[in-house]
């Protein structure tokens, strides 16, 4: 009897304890516990870090420009004299030069990087697509600097010799366009920085457009190509709309860098802070080349609060292009719905 008994108690012991939970599980669900509450710190910390410092970097530009916000107001950026001796600036010139490499940049880089990203996916064959999507990605591995030593030693002549005369021969006299092709033929100047800017920028717009191209599920495009579509229309009606977001997000990169770029625009645009012609092969200014030059030697006070007063001109400019970037795409996503 008390050994049945004994038997009973010991296997209602072992039931109990095979139901309660061993330690080693437990301690593994409060460290994953903890490791993904560590991770949700870090990563809210990084993201709080990242607007820290931007906030940091607005200030910072905001407290050194404030002796020329104090005196010029808005009006620095309509005002086009630059004339440190008589301590009178004006940042029209720069951000003309800036806008205006930039757009052309844009006009020239984003078709080519267009046709590069369409072959390379659609049209080249299998053997050409790597050997000629690595050599183009090189592109962005050289320094600016060399790209502008290039374009001074070497595109600018060309571009005053095989351009700009003959478009001054066979526009001479002819109000407009006579204008702007204006001026010395000397290969420097604003069509100049814009053309080796698309150079500088093809890369990254051609690699991103490429590489969303092919994230285009494959079933989407075989239909297409089943109901008779050509690859224009492919492209055109498929690929495009359903990688709108990131074309966009390219082309917004690529203008970032155009923007922002210093050295190669330094040595071709001319660093001239004055704008008298519309020409495109008038010599000018940007706000990253006026930096650069003048800012190592700008004395305290009204010049060097200029100088941040353009960097600050510079920042907004960039945060309005990314804004302006946003909205675009919500309008498509809001088209795409009224549409459907």
């Amino acid at each position: 009897m008390n050994h049945v008994a004994d038997q009973t108690l010991s296997g209602s012991l072992t039931r109990r304890a095979a139901r309660a939970p061993s330690p080693a599980p437990r301690r593994a669900i409060l460290s994953g516990a903890l490791a993904d509450r560590l991770f949700g710190w870090t990563a809210r910390g990084a993201a709080l870090l990242t607007l820290g410092l931007l906030a940091a970097i607005l200030v910072s530009l905001v407290v050194g420009a404030w002796p020329a916000i104090d005196k010029y107001g808005l009006g620095f950026l309509t005002n086009s004299v630059w004339d440190p001796v008589n301590n009178e600036y004006g940042g029209l010139v720069m951000i003309y030069g800036t806008l205006a490499t930039s757009f052309i940049a844009l006009l020239i880089a984003v078709p080519v990087s267009f046709g590069i990203a369409l072959f390379l996916t659609e049209l080249s064959p299998a053997w050409l697509k790597r050997p000629l999507g690595t050599a183009i990605e090189l592109l962005a591995a050289v320094p600016s600097i060399v790209y502008g030593m290039w374009g001074l030693l070497v595109f600018g002549p060309i571009l005053a010799t095989w351009v700009q005369q003959p478009l001054q021969k066979l526009f001479a006299g002819v109000p407009f366009l006579g204008a702007l092709v204006s001026g010395p033929p000397v290969g420097i100047g604003i069509l100049s920085a814009g053309i080796i800017l698309a150079i500088m920028i093809i890369p990254f717009i051609a690699s991103v457009m490429r590489d969303v191209f092919d994230v285009t599920p494959p079933m989407l495009k075989e239909s297409a190509y089943a109901l008779g579509s050509t690859t224009w229309e492919v492209v055109f009606k498929v690929v495009l709309p359903y990688t709108k977001s990131g074309v966009v997000g390219g082309i917004m990169l690529g203008l970032g860098r155009a923007l922002g770029e210093t050295m190669a625009v330094t040595f071709v645009i001319g660093n001239f802070n004055q704008l008298d012609s519309l020409s495109l092969f008038q010599a000018a200014n940007s706000i990253t080349s006026a930096l650069a030059n003048e800012f190592a030697e700008a004395a305290s006070g009204l010049h060097q609060a200029a100088l941040i007063y353009l960097g600050l001109v510079l920042f907004f400019i960039t945060f309005v292009v990314l804004s302006l970037s946003k909205v675009l795409l919500s309008q498509l996503r809001k088209g795409e719905g009224a549409k459907s």
